[in-house]
C-alpha cells in the first residue's frame, strides 16, 4: 500500500493560495475543503487552501506528513437511495502552526493572490480576550490572530482597498460574521492601531454571516482498513461525511462572483439575509430531532434511524414536520418540502448510528429554542393547537420523570432543572406535574399555562401515554 503524499499521486496543478483557513478539524476538511476541491475541478476558481492551526496542539504535523492530501468518503441516503463515494482532496497545501513560527504566519498576509479567510474555531472561538493586548505577540484568541494578520496586510499593501478580503466564518453562532468584525474593531482599539486600518476593515473587507449544515462523523476508525484497501493509500486522515451539504452565505454579490460554488453545482446559497435559512434548519432539522426523542424513547426505540423507520413513530415525525412545522415558516413551499425530505433521508442514514440518548442532552432548553417557537407560531397562524407538538411536549414531561415503563430515561440536564422535575414528580399527579412544569418561567422564558388550552391538552396527552405505560 502506497504512502499518501504528492510524490505518489498523479501530479496536481500548481494553484495560487487563495484561501487561509483557521482550523484543521474534520468539519472544515469534510465540508469547506471538499467544496473548494470540486470548484477547482469544475470551475475556473483555481485556488488552494493554506491551513492555520488555531491552537498550539493540533493535527498540523499529521496533515503535513501527507502533504495536505486526504480522502473524504460520503456515505448516506440521498433522494431515497443509499450512496457511497470517495474523493481525494488535493486543494489543501499544508498547515502552519503560528505558535511555532509566528513570522511565517504573518507573512501569509503578503500574498497578493489571497482572497478569502474561512474559519471554524468552535462556537467559543469568536470571542474577545482583553489579555491579548499586544499586536506583536501571538494572541490566544482567533479574532486576535486574525486582527494581526489583517493589520500586516493593510501595512504591506499601504491600505490598498483592492487587497481587502472576504471573511467567511463557519462557527455555529448567530451573526458570526458581524460578531467577528465587531471583535476585530475592539482589538484595533485595544492595540491603538491607526484609524485608517479600522476604515480599511470596514470598507475593503466583507464579513459574511453564514449557516453551515453537514454531518461529519470524522475518521472512520471501524472501517479504515477496508477504506485504505479500496483507495490504495495509507491515508490516516480519511474524513467520513454525509452526502447532504448546505452552506448559506450572506454577503454582497462580490463574494458570489469570486466563489463560484453554485456554478460547480454545489448547494451553496448566496443571500442577502441568512436568517430564514437558519430558522428553517433550527425548526425542521433540530426541531424534528428534539420533538422525536421523548416520543420515540417512550415507545421503546433507541436510535434515530429505527425511529424514523418505525411505522408509528416515523409517521408521527413526518406529519409533525409537514403539517405543524412547515406551515409556520416563510420560505417557498417547495424549498421547505425538499429540505424536509432531505432531513428524513439524513435521519435514515444506515452508516451513522445516532443514539436518542445523545440527542437528549439539555432537552428542555432545546425544546424551548427549537420546538416551542413552532408550537406558538402554529397557534398564532391557525388559531388551534398543533396536536403532534403538544404530544411531544407531554412526552417530554414524562421523559423528565426519569423512568418510564419500569426503565430509566436518559435525562441529562442542568442540576437545577433535574432537581425541579424531581420535586414536581414526587406525587405522580399528572395535572400537578403539567401545571408545575408549564407555569415555570425559568424553563420556557414564559408561562405556558397562558396559552389557551395548552395545559389541558398536555395533561390529556400525558394520560394517554401513562395509560400505555400501565398496559
Amino acid at each position: 500500500m502506497k504512502t499518501l503524499n504528492r510524490q505518489n499521486i498523479v501530479k496536481s496543478p500548481e494553484r495560487p493560495i487563495k484561501v487561509l483557513q483557521f482550523g484543521e478539524g474534520n468539519f472544515l476538511r469534510g465540508f469547506v475543503d471538499w467544496i473548494i476541491d470540486i470548484m477547482n475541478e469544475k470551475t475556473e476558481f483555481n485556488g488552494d487552501v493554506q491551513v492555520i492551526q488555531p491552537i498550539a496542539n493540533g493535527m498540523g504535523d499529521l496533515i503535513n506528513q501527507q502533504d495536505g492530501l486526504y480522502h473524504v468518503q460520503l456515505s448516506g441516503i440521498q433522494k431515497g437511495v443509499a450512496k457511497e463515494e470517495t474523493r481525494m482532496i488535493t486543494c489543501v497545501r499544508g498547515v502552519i502552526n503560528p505558535y511555532e513560527d509566528y513570522e511565517s504566519y504573518l507573512k501569509l498576509a503578503d500574498n497578493p493572490y489571497l482572497r478569502f479567510i474561512i474559519s471554524n474555531t468552535t462556537e467559543a472561538g469568536i470571542s474577545y480576550n482583553p489579555s491579548d493586548d499586544q499586536k506583536d505577540k501571538i494572541s490566544d484568541s482567533f479574532p486576535g490572530k486574525l486582527t494581526a494578520l489583517l493589520y500586516r496586510r493593510f501595512s504591506t499593501f499601504n491600505g490598498d482597498e483592492s487587497k481587502g478580503l472576504h471573511i467567511i466564518p463557519c462557527e455555529l453562532i448567530d451573526k458570526n460574521g458581524d460578531k467577528l468584525k465587531e471583535i476585530i474593531v475592539q482589538y484595533a482599539s485595544l492595540w491603538q492601531l491607526p484609524k485608517g486600518f479600522v476604515s480599511w476593515i470596514q470598507k475593503a473587507n466583507t464579513f459574511s454571516n453564514t449557516l453551515v449544515d453537514r454531518i461529519v462523523p470524522g475518521f472512520p476508525k471501524e472501517t479504515i482498513k477496508e477504506i485504505q484497501e479500496a483507495i490504495g493509500f495509507e491515508d490516516n486522515l480519511v474524513v467520513k461525511a454525509e452526502p447532504f451539504h448546505l452552506w448559506v452565505i450572506e454577503g454582497p454579490d462580490s463574494v458570489k462572483d469570486e466563489f463560484p460554488a453554485e456554478e460547480a453545482g454545489l448547494d451553496v446559497k448566496f443571500v442577502q439575509d441568512q436568517s430564514p435559512y437558519r430558522t428553517r434548519k433550527v425548526r425542521i432539522l433540530n426541531g424534528a430531532h428534539t420533538s422525536l426523542v421523548p416520543v420515540a424513547y417512550l415507545n421503546g426505540l433507541r436510535t434515530v434511524r429505527e425511529s424514523v423507520e418505525d411505522p408509528i413513530v416515523g409517521k408521527f415525525l413526518d406529519e409533525t414536520i409537514q403539517k405543524e412545522i412547515i406551515p409556520t415558516l416563510d420560505l417557498p413551499q417547495d424549498e421547505l418540502e425538499q429540505f424536509a425530505n432531505d432531513v428524513m433521508d439524513r435521519f435514515k442514514n444506515p452508516f451513522v448510528k445516532h443514539l436518542l440518548s445523545s440527542i437528549a442532552l439539555n432537552s428542555i432548553s432545546k425544546f424551548k429554542v427549537r420546538v416551542l417557537p413552532s408550537l406558538l407560531e402554529f397557534v398564532e397562524r391557525k388559531g388551534e393547537l398543533p396536536q403532534n407538538l403538544v404530544h411531544s411536549l407531554a412526552a417530554l414531561l414524562l421523559f423528565y420523570k426519569g423512568n418510564f415503563d419500569g426503565k430509566p430515561t436518559p435525562v441529562n440536564d442542568s442540576e437545577d432543572i433535574e432537581n425541579y422535575f424531581k420535586s414536581i414528580w414526587k406525587n405522580d399527579d399528572l395535572e400537578e406535574v403539567a401545571h408545575g412544569a408549564l407555569s415555570y418561567k425559568a424553563l420556557w422564558d414564559m408561562d405556558l399555562t397562558t396559552v389557551d388550552g395548552l395545559e389541558e391538552a398536555v395533561v390529556r396527552e400525558m394520560n394517554v401515554l401513562a395509560d400505555k405505560e400501565k398496559v
